[in-house]
């Protein structure tokens, strides 16, 4: 019998029960409902069929709620608070105020994009589920291929056919060298590269994007590549490698900024170099023809806007 009530009872007749008990009168309730008396004592009457008890019993104060007529009541309050919650979630996921979106990024784009866009994202949409994986572009792209990322920041590897991508912006990338402010070499100006070769340094392995610009900056300056290396993927790792050594390490230029100001309390700071230190752009990038959530387009938009503010290369 209870499977009967539950399969038949609709969210109109508990709107109805829950009407009638607030305001005590069957017309009152079927005013408050855009009904007319005659429709709402139906919907009654049908209710009490499906219930197959009486719900209310009229009185000269108006009606009164019977043990059955109470406990529905009590449930129709639930129910419909949870019938508009539902709602009101299935409307803000469909502008992209809620729901899930994984994204992935390469340090520079996290700390300068990626960010930012949140903390806008976040403003409109205090539930969306965001989930940020920091890493290099390799693994970040086998993620985005798997299906486990909705779009990176990143660049495509080498052997990588690039056309099942969908590219949608290309952002340059400036490399710092930070060093911890006792470093010998921290107050210098005008620094050569061939100053730094015999310092200790931390930085990505052979291959990866920044560790390239880096030795290419010292091949083109005439000066050897260093020889005294840490080779690591963690920022945590070349942190507390420049807090306890007078170890150099290679940087995003956003990361960079971000780790030098005094408010951070790192205690580093960007060496002066005469030349600059240039990574090839990385880009956003997703599957080509996949369908993202709305709060992942959303996302997807806020970085566009980023990007497009402090006047970033477009393709």
């Amino acid at each position: 019998m209870s499977d009967i009530i539950a399969n038949r009872l609709l969210p109109k007749h508990f709107n109805l029960v829950r009407a009638i008990v607030d305001l005590g009168q069957l017309s009152l309730a079927a005013n408050s409902l855009a009904l007319t008396q005659p429709a709402a004592s139906r919907m009654l009457s049908e209710i009490e069929h499906i219930v197959g008890s009486p719900l209310f019993s009229r009185t000269p104060k108006g009606m009164e709620p019977t043990a059955v007529g109470r406990a529905l009541a009590l449930r129709a309050q639930n129910l419909l608070m949870e019938i508009r919650e539902a709602a009101r979630e299935v409307e803000a996921i469909k502008r992209g105020l809620s729901g899930t979106v994984r994204i992935g990024a390469v340090t520079g784009g996290a700390v300068g994009y990626v960010v930012p866009a949140i903390d806008v994202l976040k403003a409109e949409a205090e539930t969306a589920d965001i989930h940020v994986d920091v890493a290099p572009s390799g693994p970040l792209i086998a993620d985005l291929m798997a299906g486990h990322l909705d779009f990176v920041l990143g660049r495509i590897p080498a052997g990588i056919d690039a056309r099942q991508f969908s590219i949608q912006a290309s952002l340059s990338e400036e490399v710092d060298l930070l060093v911890h402010q006792r470093h010998p070499l921290a107050n210098a100006e005008h620094l050569t590269f061939a100053d730094l070769v015999h310092f200790p340094w931390a930085m990505q392995a052979p291959g990866a994007p920044v560790r390239q610009a880096v030795e290419e900056a010292f091949l083109e300056q005439g000066a050897p590549i260093p020889f005294n290396i840490v080779n690591t993927t963690s920022l945590l790792v070349m942190i507390a490698m420049l807090a306890s050594s007078n170890a150099i390490a290679p940087m995003s230029r956003e990361v960079s900024d971000l780790l030098c100001r005094q408010t951070t309390g790192a205690g580093l700071c960007q060496l002066d170099i005469r030349a600059p230190i240039s990574v090839a752009p990385y880009h956003l990038i997703s599957m080509a023809g996949k369908r993202m959530s709305p709060v992942a387009l959303r996302l997807r938009d806020l970085l566009l806007a980023e990007f497009e503010s402090r006047h970033r290369i477009w393709i």
